[in-house]
């Protein structure tokens, strides 16, 4: 039997996060990996989009409003997840990241899980996310929490988007 070790999940307003506190990176490797699931692999961070660059550089300017949960190994930052402040009673899951050397470990559904309760908490009534088709994994794990495939409010090509209520 492998000791997995224990993680957290902490839960960070927007005015509290850092690029120090490991978030950054994972944000880094989030939108690496998925501009190259897209076909559109890049060199590294300074060759991302600026919007992306923005979040990796500085997230607490770009999720100043919203709320950050960072999964804890120890010390090391190990999963993200943003969830926006709400707005018309409706908030948006965002960056769902896992470390793939910490993957399997439950890690995406205790953020899953602490996104949810915060939202519920904060008077939410729905909660929205989108996924891109070829992650079916993910869309396993959102159907497993409630998550359903609801009309697009986006307009790419393989995005999925998916809702629930609190």
């Amino acid at each position: 039997m492998t000791d997995r070790g224990e993680v957290a999940v902490v839960r960070r307003p927007g005015r509290a996060v850092s690029a120090e506190d490991g978030l950054s990176a994972l944000l880094a490797a989030y939108h690496l990996r998925t501009e190259a699931e897209k076909g559109e692999a890049v060199a590294g961070v300074e060759a991302l989009p600026d919007r992306y660059r923005a979040e990796i550089s500085d997230p607490r300017t770009a999720f100043a409003d919203d709320v950050v949960l960072t999964a804890l190994a120890g010390d090391t930052a190990v999963g993200c997840l943003v969830l926006t402040a709400p707005a018309d009673g409706r908030s948006e899951i965002k960056r769902l990241w896992t470390d793939p050397a910490h993957r399997g470990r439950g890690i995406a559904s205790g953020l899953l899980r602490a996104a949810l309760a915060h939202a519920e908490g904060d008077g939410t009534r729905t909660v929205r996310l989108s996924v891109w088709a070829w992650r079916a994994d993910a869309v396993s794990l959102y159907e497993r929490f409630g998550f359903a495939v609801t009309e697009s409010w986006d307009a790419r090509e393989r995005l999925v988007c998916m809702q629930r209520t609190t």
